[in-house]
């Protein structure tokens, strides 16, 4: 299994005996339990704090980073036996408090990079590079506590063993909330499940204490769910709305409003104007919403509508409180999917496709910097709008852009699709509102009723949303978003000044967190080889999580499988290693960087293949072999360390920072990641065949 722990320091019994008598007797039900509760805590600070951070669900990911510090602080600070640190039912109370109280918004004015949403006002602006670095501190000191009870139980058992359950507590965090997720469960329910956990690991002697601190941090989310309503994405909320219907918000943000079709913007009405007449016989709407666009479809007379939308609770809400009722319409087929996903597995034909405004406000998953829609906006899911038109159809784009470089570059992206000029209609007023038309049916329009696109002059700060621009829009050389560069919110390839900033400041509270809280003789030992495998397993999950999302949909399930089969690849072989001794581990890196030379060869929009099985079994073993590689060589170096607590650390804070340089991606893509990838699993051998050279033989 490994070699058990013969000796401990004396400050390492003093942490130990300081954790008091638990309800729990056991090391491995320990470290279960704590690996649980930390993974839940985790995946509940990704959720619930966007929910009241007003954009901070455009930076989930710093709160992952934030997560993976904490626990590795928490874990060095094991070794000091003086260190004080406030209690985890204390630091979950605080955290929660203070989100409660000061009710933040993020202050993403940047348009290097655009967020949909932001600009209005809020009632605590901070700058987005001095709010996100004052949540991450606060989000990674309150993992200190319970990481450090985990720091402890590793010195305690055998390193795989102690590994082994640490990744079954870390599944069963995981499927927790995927439970939560599917059922649509409110915050209530996750803070009385931490609860229960945290005073299952609380020593008697302090659980009333622990108690009361659970209950008071449950009660303020109960107190702030009121009136709310919890999808797998975001915090939902209605208002009522003029002169009838709701407004909905998700995240403290205007998302949608559910009025008559009448009375929304003009934009959503341009293509019936176009082309009058009930002439629309089957439409295809992606990013149906609460169901404005359908109402307005179906009061233009099309035949048939199929409404995809990917947030099942925003469309049951639109089913039972849209004033115009047209999800109940019998001419209506309602689907819960991803669109880009629909259009890959649809074979229907539709004369009338519609992009209409799903434009997400969250990310897909907190380790990768994609939103829900990013691979809807790509070169190639326009060809596959494209190929789902009947022979004379029409595609439309509507939405409020921001920016002028927005709409060229989407207008250039779908002529480009068309091999020919798409028609444009912009608005003035209330944020840059275009309509961008493409498709066979463009050549309906009569000859000289329009010429090449124009724009008069406009108030920036008109409230009347008007045409001010109309017509043929030719292609520019503005680099599109593709499948491989996702980013449709970035004018050009480039790393924004917004995120240098947030991860330049990351890097100082990370590097001060360190000092402060490792004892210097630690970190003389600090575990290099397990660094560098964190920082190559962190861009090799971000890799696998883009892949699937690209092939079987960005929704919240598909992401939580995909983290639950790469924490089953982890466990098989932690036990492979556990039943077998690999003295040559150099065999296992050359056929890591075998598979991993195979993914760069294979491009993922190769796998987009028709049949669903051959899909998944082909980027199944692509995908999971180098995970499953990577993870042999990972426990075969952690079952000889002598210092399991100190590799463990050190290899979460490695998977930090793979967190941070995931955003250089928005600079090459996130194929070419695997490049280094390669190159950080290549230092690892190269460090590990330094310190212990018969491994490398």
């Amino acid at each position: 299994m490994g070699v058990l722990f013969s000796t401990q320091t004396d400050k390492t019994k003093a942490v130990v005996s300081n954790a008091g008598a638990l309800l729990i007797s056991g090391v491995r039900l320990r470290i279960f339990l704590v690996s649980f509760t930390l993974l839940f805590f985790e995946l509940l600070c990704i959720r619930w704090i966007p929910a009241y951070v007003r954009y901070l669900s455009y930076f989930t990911n710093f709160i992952l980073l934030a997560s993976f510090l904490g626990m590795g602080l928490g874990i060095l600070a094991a070794r000091r036996a003086a260190f004080r640190f406030p209690p985890f039912p204390l630091m979950v109370l605080l955290l929660t408090a203070v989100v409660a109280v000061n009710r933040f918004e993020l202050n993403i004015s940047s348009t290097d990079v655009l967020y949909f949403g932001s600009g209005t006002h809020g009632v605590a602006r901070a700058e987005s590079f001095i709010l996100l670095p004052l949540i991450f501190t606060f989000v990674a000191a309150a993992f200190i506590p319970l990481a450090r009870t985990l720091g402890s139980l590793f010195t305690q058992t055998a390193p795989l063993t102690a590994y082994t359950f640490d990744i079954l507590g870390s599944l069963a965090g995981t499927a927790a909330f995927f439970v939560i997720g599917y059922f649509a469960l409110p915050p209530i329910s996750w803070f009385a499940a931490l609860g229960l956990l945290v005073l299952i690991l609380t020593a008697k002697s302090k659980l009333f204490l622990s108690a009361f601190m659970m209950i008071a941090a449950a009660g303020i989310a109960l107190f702030l769910q009121r009136g709310t309503y919890w999808s797998p994405y975001y915090k939902i909320t209605l208002t009522p709305a003029a002169p009838s219907g709701y407004n909905l918000d998700v995240n403290s943000i205007g998302h949608q409003s559910m009025i008559p079709w009448r009375n929304k913007e003009p934009f959503y009405r341009r293509v019936y104007e176009l082309f009058r007449g009930a002439s629309f016989e089957r439409a295809l709407i992606l990013g149906a919403g609460s169901g404005s666009d359908t109402a307005t479809a179906l009061a233009n007379g099309v035949k048939s509508v199929t409404a995809v939308e990917i947030d099942p609770v925003i469309m049951k809400l639109g089913g039972r409180f849209h004033p115009d009722q047209p999800y109940s319409d019998p001419r209506v087929q309602l689907v819960n999917a991803d669109g880009r996903v629909f259009l890959r597995n649809t074979n229907e034909k539709f004369d009338l496709i519609i992009f209409a405004l799903p434009d997400s406000l969250t990310l897909t998953s907190s380790i990768a910097n994609l939103r829900l829609e990013s691979f809807l906006f790509t070169q190639d899911s326009l060809a596959a709008a494209r190929d789902a038109l009947a022979p004379n159809g029409v595609l439309v784009l509507y939405n409020y852009y921001r920016e002028p470089w927005l709409i060229e570059k989407l207008a250039s992206m779908v002529g480009r699709t068309f091999g020919r000029d798409s028609f444009v209609s912009t608005y003035g007023g209330q944020g840059r509102g275009a309509v961008i038309v493409n498709g066979p049916r463009l050549s309906e329009i009569p000859p000289g009723a329009f010429g090449p696109y124009r724009e008069e002059t406009f108030l920036p700060n008109e409230k009347e949303l008007r045409v001010t621009g109309e017509g043929f829009f030719a292609a520019t050389e503005k680099p599109p978003a593709t499948d491989d560069w996702p980013f449709i919110y970035l004018p050009k390839k480039s790393f924004p000044g917004l995120y240098l900033r947030g991860l330049a400041v990351i890097l100082g509270i990370s590097l001060a967190g360190i000092f402060w809280v490792a004892p210097r003789s630690t970190l003389r030992r600090f575990d290099w080889h397990m660094f560098f495998l964190g920082v190559a397993f962190a861009l090799l999950e971000v890799k696998a999580l883009t892949t699937f999302a690209l092939l079987f949909g960005s929704t919240w399930n598909v992401n939580s499988l995909v983290f639950f089969a790469i924490l089953t690849s982890v466990l098989i072989a932690v036990l492979v290693n556990a039943r077998f001794t690999f003295r040559r581990i150099w065999i296992f890196y050359l056929l890591l960087f075998g598979m991993l030379a195979l993914n760069l060869a294979v491009r993922p929009e190769t796998l987009l293949l028709q049949n669903a099985i051959a899909r998944y079994l082909i980027a199944s073993g692509l995908i999971f072999a180098p995970v499953f590689l990577a993870n042999v060589i990972f426990s075969n170096s952690f079952r000889e360390t002598e210092l399991a607590d100190v590799a463990f650390a050190s290899n979460l804070l490695g998977i930090m920072v793979g967190g941070m340089l995931e955003y250089f991606s928005m600079l090459v893509g996130y194929h070419l990641l695997l490049v280094a990838v390669i190159t950080f699993y290549f230092l690892a051998m190269v460090l590990r065949a330094r310190a212990n050279p018969a491994s490398a033989i």
